[in-house]
């Protein structure tokens, strides 16, 4: 596939959702002159979302990254996380006792809003689980990797309860040739050893992709056709943006890279509607 220009794209569409990691940012800070991106949108008057896996963190506290690093422009009702369709599923489904988790106690936000007692996995007891009755991974720090993973293995041999799983990235950028292993994959490990069966949020998962739109439809009309998904993740955003229905644009800023896109998209068969260098507007 050809490689566009991502301002001749964005031009086509009146709301635009896009990740986080790897398109707008990376561990490094914001990606370079993505500033220009959300001054063209506001003067072309695209409404923009992020879309994002991230549950490390509230709306308010991931938005409040942004607007530390100048961009005003990106408040709380501009975040769409993963860890709020976690925080309605618990709603519905938990009535009381603890909700463990594997993150960050900064991630239990959107546990400790439903009311019930977010409980993590390093402070738990397995001789004291009786009134654990979800388990949830949020985030891939906030814990040790073989003392914490070993209990919330037994944790789920010995109570048979629902688990979420509010991150549903296998990996995120941490610099322009490095990545790390997100919390997707180590539920998927842990799946695999307990043979169970995990709830996911997040994309690729189409719950994702209806939430973000009906929240697009609070504030203005707007057709699927006229919106884009703009993601580094074949396996994440793109196919979850085109089992939506909606058009997907790759930029080669974080996971997919320049040199591997076109062999990665054959070999994958995730086709994205264009390849971009980056999400800037030049």
């Amino acid at each position: 596939m050809e490689i566009t220009e991502f301002k001749k794209v964005v031009d086509n569409y009146d709301v635009v959702f896009f990740d986080a990691f790897g398109v707008l940012k990376n561990s490094s800070g914001m990606i370079p002159h993505i500033e220009k991106t959300f001054e063209y949108l506001i003067r072309k008057k695209i409404d923009f979302y992020i879309l994002t896996n991230d549950a490390s963190k509230g709306p308010k506290s991931l938005a409040q990254s942004y607007i530390d690093a100048g961009f005003t422009m990106i408040n709380e009702e501009k975040i769409i996380s993963s860890g709020m369709l976690a925080r309605e599923y618990l709603r519905m489904k938990v009535k009381d006792g603890k909700v463990a988790y594997l993150g960050t106690k900064q991630s239990a936000h959107y546990l400790e809003e439903t009311g019930l007692k977010a409980l993590s996995i390093a402070d738990l007891d397995l001789n004291k689980i009786d009134d654990v009755n979800a388990l949830v991974f949020l985030d891939d720090e906030g814990f040790d990797w073989r003392e914490d993973l070993n209990k919330l293995v037994n944790l789920l041999r010995l109570r048979n309860i629902p688990v979420m799983v509010a991150n549903t990235d296998k990996s995120y950028p941490v610099s322009d040739r490095m990545v790390a292993i997100a919390v997707g994959s180590i539920a998927d490990m842990v799946e695999n050893i307990t043979g169970r069966k995990f709830i996911k949020f997040g994309k690729p998962d189409s719950s994702m992709f209806i939430f973000a739109y009906e929240h697009t439809l609070s504030t203005r009309e707007i057709d699927k056709e006229r919106v884009l998904m703009v993601g580094d993740t074949l396996f994440t955003d793109i196919i979850g943006g085109n089992k939506f229905g909606i058009d997907t644009a790759l930029v080669l800023t974080g996971n997919t890279l320049k040199e591997h896109y076109e062999e990665r998209i054959k070999a994958m068969g995730i086709i994205p509607d264009f390849v971009c260098p980056s999400a800037v507007v030049y």
